[in-house]
């Protein structure tokens, strides 16, 4: 497909691009290309060649991992405004995941070699990449914990905090309102627990005023959900 070009403003949308200057960026736009996917279509499976990134622009993927028993295990939602698949575009490793479409999704492709040009062009990119990879590190430690330590309403909370820091970054409402659009299937695959399990956290936290829904729509109290992510703490 041809090139797809979307300006500055759309690349440093993104964490991992965020800090490149613009004679970098206009490199970016020119190396992009288009993909498309249909719901439940695989993109990539754990051991294939990591060979391009995917910058979502519309829809949402699943990235999981299959257990020797044949239970899969949810890593995490990539939603439009998200990528996958930069580990193994920055080392050159196998993909360490499954992904595969949950909804019809578009993308942006951007090919390993292309980046690799980008880096030598403009080294001075991987100081955003490394607190790019900094920072997916604290998240995903943050979800390991959450799910060993942690009760339901308190996984579920915590999980929730997270999205809305994703969302709205530092300029956070008191009340601000997420569009979850997960189901509560999906919802327990994060969260490491069972769907009614994951009811149930829901329907507390709703009863405790931590969380107001309307459809996929949820108003949540930061201080509310901040007390249920660290029980103990206050």
């Amino acid at each position: 497909m041809a090139p797809v070009r979307t300006g500055v403003a759309f690349w440093r949308s993104f964490a991992i691009f965020e800090g490149f200057e613009a004679e970098a960026v206009a490199m970016l736009d020119s190396m992009a290309m288009s993909r498309r996917w249909v719901a439940s279509e695989s993109i990539f499976q754990r051991g294939d060649d990591g060979d391009y990134i995917v910058v979502v622009t519309e829809g949402r993927i699943k990235l999981s991992l299959l257990t020797a028993s044949g239970r899969e295990l949810t890593l995490r939602y990539a939603e439009a405004g998200d990528i996958l698949g930069e580990l193994s575009l920055l080392d050159g490793a196998p993909r360490s995941a499954d992904a595969t479409a949950a909804a019809a999704t578009e993308a942006l492709i951007l090919m390993r070699h292309d980046f690799e040009r980008l880096q030598t062009r403009f080294p001075q990119t991987a100081t955003s990449l490394i607190r790019y990879l900094v920072q997916r590190l604290r998240d995903t430690t943050d979800q390991l914990e959450s799910i060993a330590l942690f009760e339901i309403e308190a996984r579920l909370a915590r999980f929730l905090l997270l999205t809305i820091r994703q969302y709205f970054g530092d300029d956070l409402p008191d009340h601000p309102q997420l569009r979850l659009d997960l189901s509560q299937t999906e919802l327990a695959g994060v969260l490491g627990a069972s769907r009614p399990k994951v009811n149930r956290a829901i329907v507390a936290l709703e009863e405790i005023g931590a969380i107001t829904r309307a459809g996929p729509v949820l108003t949540c109290d930061l201080e509310q959900l901040a007390l249920i992510a660290e029980p103990g703490a206050a």
